[in-house]
């Protein structure tokens, strides 16, 4: 069962989920700080494969908005966010965190991630990834997840087919990236595909 750290539709829930070099929590607003710092650090490296950021996407209003949206997705059994943090000295990473969930028929979720510019390349996101499909389908029971990117983001690309997921086609128009409708490759993992019956 998941323990939330106090009461009401706005706090966030303790779960960690730990990798061999890395750990991974819901957000909470004391990560404000290094948070925007770390993003605020990678904006360059991260605004290609992201949304367009709004004007205040690093403020502290911004992020507190955004946790209370993923505490209630937590809640409601929508969503479930992480920050990566590392073992060895707790710095943040990055985040990823399985988004439009279904339930039903369907028992599956979109997987969404990014990581700071200066702790990519070095297999982090390969660990969180392992975490969150363990926690999808030991934890949430699901029975498939699914991740896009785009076709020009080998590195995304890589560490999708590292983890597991088979690619599975290419959506025409599928997401709104820095200000352009664009193609996207997607890609999708089954609990029999991870080890699970």
């Amino acid at each position: 069962m998941i323990g939330f750290l106090r009461t009401g539709a706005s706090a966030m829930p303790k779960v960690r989920l730990d990798g061999p070099r890395v750990y991974l929590r819901p957000p909470r607003s004391r990560d404000w700080k290094i948070w925007a710092a770390l993003r605020g650090e990678s904006r360059d490296f991260l605004k290609p494969w992201e949304p367009t950021w709004p004007p205040d996407a690093l403020t502290r209003s911004a992020f507190l908005r955004r946790i209370s949206r993923q505490a209630a997705d937590w809640h409601g059994d929508q969503g479930y966010n992480f920050l990566i943090f590392s073992q060895i000295d707790q710095a943040m990473l990055g985040g990823i965190g399985l988004s439009n969930l279904r339930r039903g028929v369907a028992q599956m979720a979109s997987l969404g991630y990014w990581i700071g510019e200066r702790h990519a390349g070095q297999g982090y996101m390969t660990e969180g990834v392992l975490a969150v499909l363990a926690f999808a389908f030991r934890h949430l029971g699901l029975h498939r997840v699914e991740a896009v990117c785009l076709p020009s983001n080998e590195a995304s690309r890589r560490l999708l087919a590292t983890t597991g997921f088979i690619e599975e086609g290419r959506a025409r128009a599928y997401l709104r990236i820095d200000g352009e409708w664009r193609d996207h490759v997607s890609y999708g993992i089954l609990r029999e595909d991870f080890g699970l019956e």
